[in-house]
Formats: C-alpha cells, sequence, structure tokens
C-alpha cells in the first residue's frame, strides 16, 4: 500500500486547493477523485467545475450575448440581420471550458507533485500510521494517510417523490445540458441556481415561471437590493410566484404539469416542457463509508466538525459543502488552504463574515457581511448610504444602469458591517468591500480613497459618502 502524509477525497475547489497547499508546504499528498468526462477520463474539480459555476457562467456569457445583439445593440448603432441561434455549439463552447479548466487542475497537480487517483476514495479501517483509504475505480487500490481531508461537496436536493431524470425533471446538472430552447421552462425555487439558470433560457426566448415557496424574494439579501432585482427580472420576463405551496407533478409525452397554490390560496397549474428543480442542496457523504471508523455526522448528513474543521477522528478533516457554512465554491477554497496550513503546524484562519454572496444573472447581485434587517434584529445601531448606478457615467455609457451600491457602517465607529450590491459587474465591485471589511475599514475610508473615473467603482465610493450624506453626483 502507498503511504501519504495527506490524502484528500474529492477534488473539488476545496480539495485540489488542500492538496496544491499541502504540497507546498512540504508533504507528500495525494488526492482521490471520481468525476469523469464523457470519455470516462477524470473530470477533476467537482461539481462547481463540472455542473455548477464554471459551465453555468459559460452559458450566462452566451445568452448574455445573444440578448444583447437581439434586443440592445441597435441603440448602439450596430445592426444585426439574420439573428440565430445554434444552441449545440452554446453547449458545446461550455463543454469546451469546462475541460479547460479540468486539465488545468491536472496541470497543477503535476506541477506540485500532488499524486491523482481516479476513482471513489472510502475509508476502510483506522491503520497504523493514520486509514486505510480505497480507491474504488478502474483499478483499485488501497492507500495509507496519515492525515485525512474529506472533501467530497454536495448533491441537488430533489422534491420527494420526484426524482431527477434529468430529461423531464432537471438539477443544475441537466439544467446545463438542455440540447433546444423549451417553449415553457418551470423552475422550483429561486436561489442562485434558479435565478441564474432560469436568466439563461429567458434570454435565449423560453416562457419561464419560477415557483418559491418563501413569501420573500431572496430572503437571505437585504430586502432593498431584492426588491429591486425581483423589479427587474420581473421587466425582463421572468414570472415569478412567491409564497406558493407545490402540489401534484404530472408527466405528459409532450411535458409537465405541476399543481400549486397562490399565496392567496387559489389552485393553480402549470403547464412546461422542462421542470428545474431548485431547492438547495445537501452534504454528499454517500459512499465514504463514515461508519466504518466512526465519523460523526449530523442529523443533515454533514460531518461534524470543530471550527477548525476538525472531525470527529483524530486526524480527519473535512471542508466545503459536506460541512457547516455557506456552500460556496470559495468558501471551500479557503477552508482547504487553512486545513493544509494547520496540518503543517501553521495557523490557517477563514473568516466567516466576510465571505461574499454572488448571483451571476444580470443585473448581478453581491453582498458580504449583514443586511439591514440583521442590524436591526441584533439592536446593533448603524448608517446607511446608497448610491444608484443610474448617477454614474461609467454605467450610463455601458447603457447598464439597473440597481445599486448599499453600505451599512457603525452608527458610532463607522466600522462597515455590510455592502450589497444589485447592478453591472456587481461580482468584481464587492472585492474592494471585502478587503475594506477585512481590515475592519471605515466608511469615510472608502469615502476618502480616490477611484478611477469612469469607473463602476465609483458607485462604492459614492455609497461610502452617502453614509456621511455628502454624496457628489446624486
Amino acid at each position: 500500500m502507498k503511504q501519504f502524509d495527506v490524502i484528500v477525497i474529492g477534488g473539488g475547489p476545496g480539495g485540489y486547493i488542500a492538496a496544491i497547499r499541502a504540497a507546498q508546504l512540504g508533504m507528500n499528498v495525494a488526492c482521490v477523485d471520481e468525476w469523469k468526462d464523457k470519455q470516462g477520463g477524470p473530470a477533476l474539480g467537482g461539481t462547481c467545475t463540472n455542473v455548477g459555476c464554471i459551465p453555468s457562467k459559460a452559458l450566462l456569457q452566451s445568452s448574455e450575448h445573444f440578448d444583447q445583439a437581439a434586443h440592445h445593440f441597435a441603440e448602439h448603432g450596430i445592426g444585426v440581420a439574420g439573428l440565430s441561434l445554434d444552441v449545440g455549439q452554446m453547449v458545446a463552447r461550455k463543454d469546451v471550458v469546462v475541460k479547460q479548466n479540468n486539465d488545468g487542475i491536472l496541470y497543477l497537480f503535476k506541477k506540485n507533485k500532488v499524486s491523482f487517483f481516479h476513482g471513489r476514495g472510502s475509508f476502510v479501517k483506522a491503520a497504523d500510521g493514520g486509514y486505510e483509504i480505497k480507491v474504488s475505480g478502474s483499478a483499485e487500490e488501497t492507500l495509507v494517510g496519515t492525515q485525512i481531508v474529506i472533501a467530497t461537496g454536495s448533491t441537488a436536493r430533489a422534491l420527494p417523490g420526484t426524482p431527477f431524470d434529468e430529461q423531464m425533471v432537471l438539477s443544475n446538472d441537466g439544467a446545463l445540458r438542455i440540447g433546444a430552447v423549451p417553449k415553457k421552462l418551470a423552475l422550483i425555487g429561486s436561489g442562485v441556481i434558479g435565478l441564474e439558470m432560469g436568466s439563461v433560457w429567458r434570454r435565449l426566448g423560453a416562457e419561464v415561471t419560477i415557483l418559491e415557496a418563501l413569501p420573500e424574494f431572496l430572503g437571505a439579501v437585504d430586502q432593498q437590493i431584492a426588491k429591486e432585482a425581483h423589479k427587474a427580472f420581473v421587466k425582463q420576463g421572468l414570472k415569478i410566484e412567491l409564497g406558493v405551496t407545490v402540489g401534484a407533478i404530472k408527466f405528459g409525452k409532450k411535458g409537465v404539469s405541476v399543481a400549486w397554490t397562490n399565496a392567496k390560496g387559489e389552485a393553480q397549474l402549470l403547464e412546461a416542457d422542462k421542470l428545474i428543480v431548485s431547492i438547495g442542496r445537501v452534504p454528499n457523504t454517500i459512499g465514504l463509508k463514515a461508519d466504518a471508523v466512526g465519523l460523526k455526522l449530523d442529523e443533515r448528513g454533514a460531518i461534524v466538525v470543530d471550527d477548525e474543521c476538525r472531525t470527529s477522528l483524530p486526524k480527519v478533516w473535512a471542508i466545503g459543502d459536506v460541512v457547516r457554512g455557506p456552500m460556496l465554491a470559495h468558501k471551500a477554497e479557503e477552508e482547504g488552504v487553512a486545513v493544509a496550513e494547520r496540518i503543517a503546524g501553521q495557523h490557517g484562519h477563514v473568516n466567516f463574515n466576510t465571505i461574499p454572496w454572488v448571483i451571476y444573472t444580470n443585473p448581478e447581485i453581491a453582498w458580504v457581511g449583514q443586511t439591514e434587517a440583521q442590524l436591526k434584529a441584533s439592536g446593533r445601531a448603524y448608517k446607511a448610504g446608497t448610491f444608484p448606478f443610474l448617477a454614474n457615467g461609467r454605467a450610463r455609457a455601458l447603457g447598464d444602469t439597473t440597481g445599486m451600491v448599499k453600505m451599512l457602517a457603525d452608527a458610532a465607529t463607522d466600522e462597515i458591517l455590510g455592502v450589497h450590491i444589485v447592478g453591472p459587474m456587481a461580482s468584481e465591485l464587492i472585492a474592494e468591500c471585502v478587503m475594506a471589511m477585512e481590515f475592519r475599514a471605515s466608511s469615510e475610508d472608502i469615502a476618502r480613497i480616490c477611484h478611477a473615473h469612469p469607473s463602476l467603482s465609483e458607485a462604492t465610493k459614492e455609497a461610502a459618502l452617502a453614509v456621511e450624506k455628502r454624496t457628489l453626483n446624486f
């Protein structure tokens, strides 16, 4: 059996980053991952690279180009005659982007001398010097690791009694492989995946209806920002029904029908060609054989860890979607680095209060820190400043003035407590705010920093100025 200092089970963002960082710190590292490409070869990168973050952004970009050409080029004086859509080519481009990322991780493993094993990793037993890990793949073998890092990610949650077939009832996986634009598309759940996939197919011509059980749209988002986003999405043509109760789902030769009740208690029926279910994700511990070594799981099937990602077993760690906390790729990456450094005797650190969130719709939505509702609930006195992109010169030049930047700061100390953005390139603008909060900056600090003109980032500066009611351009 091959002996390693560290064995990482799972090659998604948390796993492959943990493996690389551990190798950089001088450890002998193996990573086990079972994802396969269409040819049966390794497809490192987990859900994020294969059926999540990367392919969804590729399709979002393609659909955005189509939408711009169809509806917005004319105002720039650009005529497009005979505009056509090749969904097959769009999906093929997405697959190329995915493959480039898969291959890039394999290259990084070789560069950093990480041993890669293609197959499913599972516990066998505790052994002298660590744990035996079985690799079940084309060639089975058993490895021994002194330290084990579990990074097995999560899987889409299905509706009870309605499993995914990825043909009619789609998870994020099937939603990324639709071969033609459906005439009518139904979505259950208005979270990140639902909104992003709904946006893709709406732009390409589908009639999209989203059914959401919660009474508020994007309940985790600052509600001033959420309402602005809701208004923009409805204007674009997304039908969003809130406070609904989903009933029977039936299938026919031509599609699927969803019985549902609206917030007023009125019975409704939604008929569609396909149904995307986006009601959350569940930790992926199936096949790990946690019981073989007595690894403790919680009632959701997540691995129980402490604040430093230590599990109930000595020298066994767990990170990413398979543990508590937000199911975000960058959160998994940060935990992967921190665990590798802790194994090496260093002091790895992850600040959960400054993890950014992004929804890559148009307009984009991004935030970090606390919402206004959270601050009110905690009783913390705060100040708020907002600035609309309508008053930003760069946004006007882009032709995209939807949304705003909102900054929340402590009433006494002026420390930034949260920043919330809906608008163009919010995913990039939020980085400045994350850095500011990491350094415990005040709104005055941002207000006093020179921002390039004309730039979208000026809206962040103006929101900071608005905290003290002294905006210069609105």
